[in-house]
């Protein structure tokens, strides 16, 4: 089933996977008198349909090679040649690390740390709770770095791209560890719409990796 959302400036954004883009698109044609032009870009393939609507469709992993391609003949071969995939989810004391290949996940490292809950207590007690809470977050978004670093440097050659997903600030101090520096020069895609990762949030990651991100406008 296809995820939608509103699109910041209006408009929507409908996140559909790489095997029914084409027929998306024919519908996109079908309900809009048409496709009178395509461009594309190496990060974005812009259709305008003969009544002026728009569908901006984002490319995963970018750049794309275009050649003398069309648009989203290339886009799609540009999906077709990604391979291994790393993908690192951290939010709140849990993370999950895995290696996906072809929309399954063929290695992961799944944990969750204890995180102390809040307290109504003031004072010396509350600062005394912020200490200990602040330790245990540094705890585990070590621990994450760690089986990331386990994970997925041994096999960083094999692999063409890097998701990350979930908190953002989070995954900013796991990604700042040295030993991930190979994997930073991977081209990268997020996905903030993560609950607590757990394995099942990466099998379901693995799956929408190569879903593609379409905003629609309106004229």
């Amino acid at each position: 089933m296809s995820r939608t959302r509103s699109a910041p400036g209006g408009g929507t954004v409908v996140e559909v996977s790489a095997d029914r883009l084409p027929g998306w698109v024919n519908r996109f044609a079908g309900r809009n008198g048409g496709v009178a032009n395509i461009t594309a870009k190496e990060h974005l393939v812009l259709l305008t349909a003969s009544d002026g609507t728009t569908a901006e469709i984002a490319v995963p992993f970018p750049p794309m090679r275009l050649a003398d391609r069309e648009g989203v003949e290339a886009l799609l071969d540009h999906l077709a040649g990604l391979g291994g995939v790393g993908i690192i989810a951290v939010r709140a004391g849990a993370h999950s690390i895995g290696v996906a290949k072809a929309g399954v996940v063929v290695s992961s490292k799944t944990d969750r740390a204890y995180l102390q809950g809040r307290t109504a207590a003031g004072g010396w007690s509350q600062q005394r709770f912020a200490r200990r809470r602040g330790n245990q977050l540094t705890t585990s978004l070590a621990d994450a770095a760690r089986d990331a670093a386990k994970v997925l440097i041994p096999v960083v050659a094999q692999l063409d791209a890097l998701v990350v997903a979930g908190d953002a600030k989070a995954l900013s101090v796991v990604l700042a560890d040295t030993r991930l520096q190979p994997l930073l020069a991977l081209p990268r895609r997020v996905f903030g719409d993560i609950p607590e990762p757990r394995r099942t949030v990466i099998d379901d990651l693995a799956e929408r990796i190569f879903d593609v991100e379409i905003t629609i406008r309106n004229p």
